[in-house]
């Protein structure tokens, strides 16, 4: 007799919601009998999950119609593939680490509660003008695409998912940095009244991930919008993050504000909490260990099977040029 156990991710099928109705927060509610109450609500779960969340504040203050959904979904970038088949988007967009909203990876209703309009970036430090924007005037200055990339957790599942975005290299052209930054320290929002996370003591929030110069100009780091063709939602990340596929996903910010460029390298916020676990690069190599597990294989969200990790997950020719003159550094963790 063979026993199948259900991976990690798996949600019951009970709770996956039809894309239409999770798409459509107006219609979810009223098809709930609350009209356009608390009409931020993206993903709903078991019995009384209404009652919860309008209890505690669920309604969203940002539009109802994001303001760039005229922009997707964007063409294609056919020199960016992967050759295993898409994450289905129930799972990329139900299963997430996102701190701020708690240690679950079921947070994609409790980060509804975070407005995403009006938003701002802000670009300072070593620039030639320090500067904030609007998220939809800095969306609209820039091209659009699409690019399907690999994503691999530092806890070992991973995803293959259609980002919508530009490359990071337009957002250093836009903000002008000068001649001696050397890092770019990203920074996420902090606002402890809709983010539960925020509110432990013990986390050194908000949120703060860095690159180099170098990796910022590879044509492999992306800037995210959207996703599976259509805005970024609140739990992967919106309205801006970023996406560097040849490292662990904690260094893909999520929800940036801003943009800080610096001759010395930051302190991303694992480095503070674990400095022997995490380090300032995090390049994923299946044969280096985490100190407490192993990176040799990983559990693709959606498979049945464990499936083996790929040097710098599988864009080893793209980048491991960058890290060939770093001598003993440990550029895995």
């Amino acid at each position: 007799m063979q026993i199948h156990h259900k991976p990690r991710w798996a949600l019951p099928e009970r709770e996956v919601t039809p894309e239409a109705v999770f798409r459509n927060r107006r219609a979810l509610l009223k098809a709930a009998g609350f009209g356009i109450l608390g009409a931020g609500i993206a993903a709903p779960a078991q019995a009384g999950f209404f009652d919860n969340l309008l209890g505690a504040g669920g309604a969203k203050p940002d539009a109802e119609v994001d303001p760039t959904a005229d922009l997707y979904p964007a063409p294609r970038n056919e020199a960016y593939q992967v050759m295993r088949p898409l994450t289905d988007e129930s799972l990329a967009t139900s299963y997430n680490n996102f701190y701020e909203f708690g240690t679950s990876k079921r947070i994609a209703a409790e980060s509804q509660k975070l407005p995403i309009r009006p938003w701002t970036v802000t670009f300072d430090g070593m620039v030639e003008e320090e500067k904030t924007v609007d998220i939809d005037s800095l969306i609209r200055q820039m091209t659009l695409e699409e690019r399907v990339y690999r994503h691999r957790c530092v806890e070992t599942w991973s995803m293959v998912v259609p980002w919508t975005g530009f490359p990071l290299a337009d957002l250093v052209a836009f903000a002008k940095p000068t001649s001696g930054a050397r890092y770019i320290r990203m920074e996420t929002f902090l606002n402890p009244d809709v983010a539960s996370g925020q509110r432990q003591s013990w986390y050194p929030w908000p949120y703060v991930e860095g690159v180099t110069m170098e990796e910022a100009m590879n044509p492999l780091a992306f800037m995210v919008t959207g996703l599976y063709g259509k805005p970024i939602e609140e739990q992967n990340g919106a309205p801006l993050r970023i996406a560097l596929p040849w490292k662990y996903g904690f260094k893909s910010v999520k929800s940036i504000v801003r943009f800080t460029f610096t001759d010395k390298q930051p302190s991303s916020f694992w480095m503070d909490i674990a400095p022997s676990e995490y380090g300032f690069w995090a390049n994923v190599n299946p044969e280096v260990p985490h100190p407490r597990w192993s990176q040799a294989m990983e559990e693709p969200l959606g498979g049945n099977d464990r499936i083996p990790t790929l040097l710098y997950n599988g864009y080893a020719e793209e980048v491991a040029g960058l890290y060939k003159d770093l001598g003993d550094q440990k550029i895995f963790f």
